[in-house]
């Protein structure tokens, strides 16, 4: 009596990560088992490529899996339907993609504890894909970032 409960959590984002996009009024996403290096990158601009026709304007950060040699090699083989503007180093603000970020961990799931990693890959695909239902949640992050008008 009188002892607060102590919760165990074992995982965490380092055990998973997820890219993402925003596309107007959708949200495209992958989660992968550990960090996400260059192969992961380039199968999500394929995946992008099935889901979005036409041409993509890609809007990133300067992080090293974005401006590593396969990410080049492969976007210079889409001959122009990829292009890529990278955003200033070190200005999160400016990327609406990490206001939904922001929201999935300090909104969807803030309180999770699980203790398998498959648990919370399978609740942060539920959270995400109840984010992509609702487009003033992504018209939200468009307006949060003071890149966008």
């Amino acid at each position: 009596m009188g002892q607060t409960p102590v919760l165990q959590e074992t995982f965490n984002w380092k055990s998973l990560s997820v890219i993402g996009a925003l596309a107007l009024w959708r949200c495209l996403f992958q989660i992968h088992k550990g960090s996400i290096k260059s192969a992961q990158v380039v199968e999500f601009l394929k995946h992008l490529q099935r889901h979005i026709p036409g041409k993509l304007l890609i809007i990133w950060d300067g992080a090293p899996i974005h401006r590593s040699r396969l990410v080049a090699q492969y976007i210079a083989s889409t001959r122009g339907r990829v292009l890529v503007e990278r955003l200033p180093a070190y200005a999160p603000e400016l990327n609406p993609v990490e206001y939904l970020w922001g929201h999935l961990k300090c909104h969807q799931i803030a309180n999770l504890i699980v203790r398998e990693c498959w648990q919370l890959s399978m609740e942060a695909t539920a959270a995400l894909r109840r984010m992509r239902r609702r487009p003033s949640i992504i018209s939200a992050c468009y307006s949060q970032a003071t890149l966008w008008p």
